[in-house]
């Protein structure tokens, strides 16, 4: 082929390359003239296969050995066109090919990675299962128990979540970073039944923070992503798909978790607590269990259970002793469900939107929560709602709420005097609180279920008191002939036994 003919062929590619890439309008190229660039610099850089560069070449040496000149003016232009559309390879611009294998994984990684953590604890501990109505009889399991999971930051305000199964039984928690920054934790609220904990790191500091998103809209077969610390590899992402919904899975001992997310996406011993995520970054669910017997079949706490939990969890009337009076349901808003009390009375009602509280944001009903944790009962709050289009604020009291008597309601519903650990006590235990036992009433139902003087009384329900008070605050509401849960340590001098079951009010 001459010289004319060769800058023939380079004119004609250079025509047809708009329908051999696909026709796009005039405009598009004006928006997107980068992203055009990117692919360019991606067909130059990609060698084909010697085979396939070989045989254009082979077919066109055979039509010129065959064809005549009439059969070599009507040629198929494309056919010889494609051998010279393969440039000579290269390796694409170190920022061109990093952008092109950035994936909606990477970036959820990215902006996430640093709100998840390590969680561990370990301890000596001789465990009496089960106790039914009376304690210290049954089966005797005595071990080192090392608790190593995974959890998430949910506000800045150093609030974290993880299951329950992680630390439920853990005197001391440690919170460990990516970059090995360890933190005590205190244990909020653990909630057995569902799985669940919250758990709070002091520091003077703020922390990254996972949004919280929905579970009710779920796609079988969207991509969600897993992070956490399995078998010890801190921050490991896997990902995969939403398999099914709303699956049963039952956890021994007349316990069964309903409605959980089942997933494909790698979770191993160390991923409980993790987050599960969606392509947004937005926490879909609390990876919790896995299939022993199978492989690729996780299952995860939805975030909705976790959403319609937090508000007991995090009760201001509980933990605050103060009344808002405000009941709030969040889907991509903040919205009233119930007033009554102080908000009432200022006029709020059921349907307003909670924009914001003293001037900061409500973007999810968490932020209220968390916002009223960290205010004196006695100082007044400015909501900002929304109804009907229009925007207002009003100014609402809280009511403070006398603290209920701790001793009396233990001594009256089971029998039971206790007294706060001091500090040294609690320090020999790792606990940051907790009763002691100085008393137990004849024929009560402690007594019955053979607690004695000197048993430690660490958690009530979903939650730890840390005195008298704490007590009170946890049983006001018990009524007579209702099960309450009791976690109860007996201390030896090198091990702990823990003791565990319900207690009838009387």
């Amino acid at each position: 082929m001459n010289v004319q003919g060769t800058i023939g062929i380079l004119i004609a590619l250079i025509l047809a390359a708009g329908p051999l890439w696909g026709a796009a309008p005039a405009a598009q190229w004006a928006v997107e003239p980068a992203q055009r660039a990117v692919e360019l610099a991606q067909q130059r850089a990609t060698p084909a296969p010697r085979q396939a560069q070989a045989a254009p070449r082979q077919a066109a040496a055979a039509n010129r050995n065959t064809a005549g000149p009439t059969q070599s003016a009507n040629r198929n232009p494309q056919s010889e066109i494609r051998p010279a559309a393969q440039p000579v390879a290269g390796p694409a611009p170190v920022a061109t090919g990093r952008a092109l294998r950035r994936t909606p994984i990477v970036d959820v990684f990215e902006r996430t990675r640093d709100a998840v953590v390590s969680i561990q604890a370990t301890q000596e501990v001789e465990r009496v299962l089960p106790f039914g109505d009376i304690f210290g009889r049954g089966r005797t399991q005595r071990y080192q128990t090392t608790a190593i999971g995974s959890g998430f930051f949910i506000h800045p305000y150093g609030y974290v979540v993880t299951n329950a199964h992680v630390v439920a039984e853990a005197a001391g928690v440690k919170i460990i970073f990516a970059d090995k920054t360890e933190y005590d934790a205190d244990k909020v609220a653990v909630d057995e039944r569902h799985d669940l904990a919250v758990l709070r790191v002091r520091a003077n500091r703020s922390f990254p923070a996972i949004t919280l998103g929905r579970s009710d809209d779920l796609l079988i077969g969207e991509t969600v992503i897993a992070i956490g610390n399995p078998l010890g590899y801190d921050h490991t992402v896997t990902a995969g798909i939403v398999s099914a919904t709303n699956r049963t899975l039952e956890g021994g001992e007349n316990v069964s978790y309903t409605g959980l997310i089942q997933t494909d996406a790698s979770i191993n011993r160390g991923n409980s607590g993790g987050p599960l995520l969606n392509v947004l970054g937005e926490l879909i669910g609390i990876n919790t269990a896995i299939r022993g017997d199978a492989q690729n079949i996780g299952f995860a706490i939805p975030v909705d259970t976790l959403r319609r939990l937090l508000p007991e969890m995090l009760s201001i009337e509980r933990i605050r002793r103060m009344q808002v009076g405000l009941r709030l349901h969040w889907r991509d808003r903040t919205y009233v469900t119930e007033a009554y009390g102080p908000a009432a009375a200022a006029g709020i009602e059921a349907g307003d939107e909670l924009v914001g509280i003293n001037g900061t944001p409500v973007r999810q009903d968490l932020d209220y929560y968390i916002h009223l944790l960290h205010r004196r009962p006695a100082d007044p709050l400015t909501l900002e709602l929304v109804r009907n289009g229009k925007r207002y604020s009003v100014r609402v009291q809280p009511r403070a709420l006398p603290a209920p008597d701790g001793a009396r309601l233990l001594s009256e519903k089971f029998g039971i005097s206790a007294r706060p650990l001091t500090e040294e006590e609690a320090a020999e235990l790792r606990l940051r609180g907790g009763l002691v036992i100085t008393g137990v009433a004849p024929g009560s139902p402690a007594q019955e279920a053979g607690l004695v003087r000197g048993h430690i009384i660490a958690q009530i329900g979903k939650y730890f008191p840390s005195d008298l008070e704490d007590a009170g605050k946890l049983l006001e509401n018990v009524r007579r002939g209702e099960k309450v849960f009791f976690r109860v340590w007996e201390n030896h001098p090198r091990f702990v036994r823990v003791l565990e079951g319900y207690l009838t009010a009387r």
